[in-house]
């Protein structure tokens, strides 16, 4: 816009005065970033109309009034990313795929004072690198973009991308950030980071000060837990190392690990990159029992640990007992779900062929399910389920797993899919697809259970809370209960001869079965005020007054499961209650019950929701 037409819009709009050098800068040419609409080019002004005219990206041509874009648009300068991506791209692709720590450099030159939140950088990088490959991109650059003397990188991404005026070395920075706090945990990832640095050569006096602070703060810090010790202390020996320096150091990584009864809260904190060093110290510290501590650490094992415990245990020569211990597992219901996981995916492995033939088998399908039921059960949210995924994504596993499956074993195994609670109704159409190629027949489950789900069944709402009740009792205090005393059970030894583990398992596929049961009612239950009913026929929600064996007698039609016979209530759904409905006063009928038959005449029909 020109002088002449931002005083003209001043004049008409006074308020707009303190914005003057803005719309000046909203000229034709000008690219922009607007709230809404995203980036975009003004091309003109319609002094006529009083707007600008901007080409959005998917909306050209787009009138908008100067007033509004004040507090919602922003003229971007030359020198910005997503200007220069639009005038220069051969260069900017060039240090998107060759200098990306160049690129944040010039980005933060656009920047008033050359800084800008983490927040705002990654917003603008991904709209120049492309929101699709961003992600990928942005994990690589950011390695080098730490080592860029250049530039400061923020701790929080609330924090911000600096362009420093002097350039200061990755070493020299985590130098000043060492001496700067007093945290022992920020020590021990400082001086790793430090450990991973370039030119250590020059920094043997400096890294002398961070091996005695970093020594300190092990030994002595209330801070650190038992992994974060123990890390610690590798961190602070491999700098000895590189130091030449031959203290005595305590406490030991030797002594941290001595009591046997903390490794596996140990194993579950320490960090991944320590995980495969962690088995060998242990190795080192319990040469006689390191074996039987591999098996324990597996039994619990998280994510990568369960294959590094694996790989230790192969690479040591326990493959023989390791293959007899997970088909032993499998057959005490024991695989927990991060070893299935790692069985499934390596089940094609030629280094692991030997180790896993046997359990590549129906069986081991059938503890995949258990497994996903258990932790579906156990889940406070919606999170994901690891194991359900792969099952869902790998279209061979089912195939694979029932390839020696016979059509009652398959057909047992889809029910349990149908019951399963880790899966959405979606899902479980998908996989039940996969096992109706294989096994035609389980067709007709499919078609029973579609069938029995479309029946409906009229209940009260009291009676359906009473259900919902006795449901969240089952859900969040019994399993939950079961689940425990089978894991003590467990604890217990030789499961053959187990019986509170026997026991446990069998209250198990009760609860389960009773779980089961209360939500395929819930899935048929229409919940009923019984308004309906009238007084010209007997319906659900009917009193019906009826002589019979000499005596009258008064019975209340209410819902499936409403039956209370001494408080004359039955259900519906009961031989007597099917009998009356549709029945008229003076009709007469005949009903067989476990006493015989009896005969009875409708002498009169009344509301139930009158006699409240």
């Amino acid at each position: 816009m020109n002088s002449e037409a931002v005083s003209a819009l001043i004049a008409k709009t006074p308020s707009l005065k303190a914005a003057k050098a803005k719309l000046e800068a909203m000229a034709p040419g000008s690219y922009v970033i607007h709230r809404s609409w995203g980036f975009g080019q003004i091309k003109s002004y319609d002094e006529a109309s009083q707007k600008l005219v901007i080409d959005f990206k998917g909306k050209k041509s787009h009138a908008m009034d100067p007033a509004f874009c004040v507090s919602t648009m922003e003229v971007l300068p030359e020198k910005h990313l997503l200007v220069r991506k639009e005038t220069e791209p051969k260069k900017i692709n060039e240090l998107i795929a060759d200098n990306p720590a160049q690129l944040v450099a010039e980005a933060l030159l656009a920047y008033r004072g050359h800084a800008t939140s983490a927040i705002d950088l990654e917003i603008t990088l991904a709209q120049v690198v492309g929101e699709e490959k961003f992600k990928k991109w942005w994990s690589v650059a950011k390695k080098s973009i730490a080592k860029d003397p250049r530039i400061a990188v923020p701790e929080k991404k609330t924090e911000a991308y600096v362009l420093r005026d002097v350039p200061v070395s990755a070493q020299d920075e985590i130098l000043d950030q060492f001496n700067g706090t007093r945290s022992a945990r920020r020590r021990i990832l400082l001086a790793e980071e430090l450990l991973g640095a370039a030119d250590k050569k020059d920094l043997k006096t400096d890294l002398s000060a961070i091996l005695s602070g970093l020594a300190e703060a092990v030994k002595e810090s209330n801070q650190l837990d038992a992994a974060e010790r123990l890390y610690g202390a590798a961190v602070r020996d491999d700098l000895a190392k590189l130091l030449s320096d031959e203290t005595a150091f305590e406490p030991t990584q030797a002594s941290l690990i001595s009591n046997i009864r903390d490794l596996p809260a140990i194993a579950e904190k320490i960090p991944v990159q320590f995980q495969g060093r962690f088995l060998e110290l242990v190795k080192e510290t319990h040469p006689i029992e390191y074996r039987d501590v591999g098996f324990t650490l597996l039994k619990s094992s998280q994510g990568k640990f369960t294959t590094e415990c694996i790989n230790f245990l192969v690479e040591n020569g326990h493959s023989e007992e390791l293959a007899a211990t997970l088909k032993r597992w499998q057959t005490e219901q024991n695989l927990r779900a991060p070893v299935l996981l790692w069985v499934v995916k390596n089940r094609h492995s030629k280094k692991f062929a030997k180790l896993l033939n046997d359990l590549v088998t129906p069986r081991l399908l059938h503890a995949i399910f258990f497994a996903i039921d258990y932790e579906a059960l156990q889940a406070s949210s919606a999170r994901r389920i690891p194991l359900a995924d792969i099952l869902s994504e790998d279209t061979d596993l089912i195939a694979d797993l029932l390839s020696t499956a016979d059509p009652e074993t398959a057909r047992d195994l889809a029910n349990t899919l149908m019951l399963n609670q880790g899966f959405e109704e979606l899902t479980k159409k998908s996989l039940l697809a996969r096992f109706i190629k294989i096994f035609p027949g389980i067709q007709s489950l499919v078609a029973a259970d579609a069938e029995s789900k479309e029946e409906q069944v009229l209940v009260s709402k009291e009676s359906f809370e009473r259900k919902r009740a006795e449901y969240e009792t089952i859900v969040s205090k019994k399993i939950p209960e079961n689940s425990k005393a089978i894991a003590t059970a467990r604890e217990h030894g030789d499961l053959k001869e187990n019986s509170e583990y026997k026991m446990a398992t069998q209250d198990q596929q009760v609860l389960m079965a009773q779980k089961s049961q209360l939500e395929k009612e819930f899935g048929r239950a229409r919940i009923t005020d019984f308004k309906e009913a009238t007084t010209d026929q007997v319906s659900v929600g009917s009193i019906v007054n009826v002589k019979g064996g000499g005596k009258t007698t008064r019975y209340t039609l209410l819902g499936a499961w409403d039956s209370n016979p001494d408080a004359g209530i039955i259900s519906y759904k009961t031989p007597l209650g099917l009998a009356f409905l549709g029945k008229k006063p003076g009709d007469h009928v005949k009903v067989k019950l476990s006493s015989g038959e009896e005969s009875y005449e409708i002498t009169g029909i009344s509301r139930h929701v009158d006699s409240k």
